[in-house]
């Protein structure tokens, strides 16, 4: 382990200790992310899925002591809000895991999907296809006790993975998720979180949203490399932080990953950078599912919480303006 990744393990633990966080809904209301997306085993990457597998992380504050539920709202292919590709043919796996590696095991967070992805226990799994019971309802795993995931401070507290696989067909599946207390409503687990380190989504079609996502700049991250991938050429994708007022990054077209780095300074440290995903005008791009990750400078790859650590960040018009002589 680095001294660096120490110290980040630090710094976080400070901060969730001393936070109340309760965002369990996945994509999170901050975000403002309509769906998450999983395309069939068999599908066209050109569609906006490069290897159909989603990895969705939740962290379980380690004082928490009563049953939590992982729900997922419309897990079937079928529905109105999936995405059809010729004949409904697509089932898609949802598979929780808990337990020693199931975060701490390197391959768990990594941008491709080779190695031991899948550590840790599994706890629950479960194959849908289009049933037409589950369109636009819940499915509900758990009970699970908070023990039952992999104890990381550093990560906040216990934590489960659920990974989502699209096993044949070629559609695409979209669901959200809701981390809750309960098996028949999705009331939230005080102080917990989701995280994921590539992420998989739908954009708006309504050209007026505006997406989020939030990674946290600790005190040793100097420099970030941003990937995406299948972004269809729908707009701009821009960082707002305390010294960043709309930095550009690259945006990809059709069935492309692209790439761009950016220098983070102190006035960055300790802070989230709100990353906005803004469409373009015109032609309206619909449906457009698109696929992000990102690096430190030593090429690992960085979380997105379900929440701005220490609030929404904004730009300090001070920073850099020195007065007059």
């Amino acid at each position: 382990m680095k001294p660096t990744t120490t110290l980040y393990f630090i710094i976080l633990s400070f901060l969730f200790n001393l936070s109340s966080l309760s965002a369990q809904p996945v994509p999170a209301i901050d975000e403002n992310i309509p769906y998450l997306v999983t395309f069939g085993g068999d599908g066209d990457t050109a569609w906006g899925d490069d290897d159909f597998c989603q990895i969705i992380f939740f962290s379980i504050p380690e004082n928490y002591d009563r049953p939590i539920f992982i729900r997922v709202s419309d897990p079937d292919t079928g529905s109105d809000i999936d995405e059809q590709k010729g004949e409904w043919d697509t089932t898609t796996r949802f598979s929780v895991y808990g337990g020693d590696g199931t975060c701490s095991e390197e391959d768990a967070r990594r941008s491709n999907l080779q190695g031991n992805y899948k550590s840790g226990n599994l706890l629950a799994s479960k194959t849908f296809a289009g049933n037409p019971r589950y369109n636009k309802s819940w499915y509900t795993f758990g009970p699970f006790n908070p023990t039952e995931g992999e104890l990381l401070p550093e990560y906040g507290g216990y934590i489960f993975k659920m990974i989502i696989e699209g096993i044949d067909g070629d559609d695409g599946n979209l669901y959200t998720l809701f981390l809750t207390t309960e098996s028949d409503e999705n009331r939230p687990v005080e102080g917990a979180f989701a995280f994921y380190f590539k992420y998989k989504f739908r954009l708006h079609n309504d050209v007026k949203e505006v997406s989020h996502i939030y990674p946290y700049m600790t005190s040793d991250v100097i420099a970030i490399k941003q990937s995406n991938f299948d972004w269809d050429s729908d707009g701009s994708i821009r960082i707002i932080s305390p010294a960043k007022n709309g930095e550009i990054l690259a945006a990809s077209a059709d069935d492309e990953w692209v790439e761009s780095r950016h220098a983070i300074t102190e006035d960055e440290h300790n802070s989230s950078l709100d990353i906005q995903m803004i469409k373009r005008q015109s032609p309206m791009v619909k449906d457009n599912n698109v696929v992000i990750f990102l690096e430190n400078q030593y090429g690992e790859l960085m979380p997105f919480y379900s929440i701005p650590i220490g609030g929404i960040p904004e730009y300090k018009y001070s920073i850099g303006i020195k007065p007059k002589q």
